[in-house]
């Protein structure tokens, strides 16, 4: 048993614990490519919070890791087969309930980790932050963890280099053979603002990538993906450790 993994544990021995923090992994239920299976998002997510949950605890944090929510925002994937689709507003209740309990119980500080580029928990976050006033919510975007460019040769946001890599090396057996990895090709908006960033509209997913990837996986290596595992889970368990000793009415200096 992990004892900061709430799944593992039991009530002989959470009836008289206590913890710093609560971290809430959430993924998503998608296709990723030909090659990588629908639970990618929520596999790497899982193995991200465990290791930085127990690096943190190694150095005298108190996290405990909630079980994973598997599905995220795929409003833009309706037509893909078995994509499965929670909206903002269910996952604002959802997250509502676990906030609740958390505040309830005592446990003031919650980091989201969020392992899908479709959740956007800003909002949700704001909203949160008012009705529930002592609690510090805050959350997190691996990807974002590192500078990509010195892990992975090609740009990509979905099932790309990055994410074979790393699936190569923490599930290489759920990964298909290179032979059938697509090339994730992504077509571009014919309205130049959106390409450049500065404004926003959803893409179609089944009409922007042939294999639903974004990003040549052709150069993923298992090498790559531990090495980039180790870095943001390293990094990432100071951010647990810092929230754990942090007191939450003393933030700013």
């Amino acid at each position: 048993m992990r004892p900061y993994i709430l799944a593992e544990s039991n009530w002989e021995e959470l009836k008289g614990a206590t913890y710093d923090m609560a971290i809430l992994p959430w993924g998503a239920t998608e296709a990723h490519n030909y090659h990588l299976p629908y639970a990618t998002d929520n596999i790497q997510a899982e193995h991200m919070v465990a290791e930085m949950a127990r690096l943190a605890h190694k150095k005298g944090g108190k996290p405990i890791v909630l079980p994973i929510i598997p599905f995220g925002v795929n409003t833009g994937q309706s037509d893909i087969y078995l994509d499965i689709n929670l909206n903002p507003s269910t996952q604002l209740a959802i997250l509502t309930d676990i906030v609740e309990v958390l505040n309830r119980q005592g446990i003031h500080k919650l980091l989201i980790f969020n392992g899908h580029g479709g959740n956007n928990f800003k909002p949700l976050v704001r909203e949160l932050g008012l009705k529930f006033p002592k609690m510090f919510i805050s959350f997190c975007f691996f990807p974002s963890v590192v500078d990509k460019t010195l892990y992975f040769e090609e740009e990509g946001d979905h099932a790309d280099e990055m994410e074979t890599s790393l699936m190569l090396y923490l599930r290489p057996d759920l990964v298909l053979g290179k032979e059938k990895w697509g090339r994730g090709t992504v077509k571009k908006w014919k309205i130049n603002g959106f390409n450049e960033g500065w404004a926003w509209a959803e893409r179609k997913w089944s009409q922007v990538s042939e294999d639903t990837g974004v990003g040549n996986p052709e150069k993923a290596t298992a090498e790559k993906g531990e090495r980039f595992f180790k870095d943001v889970t390293e990094k990432m368990s100071q951010l647990v450790l810092d929230i754990c000793k942090a007191d939450i009415e003393d933030l700013y200096e």
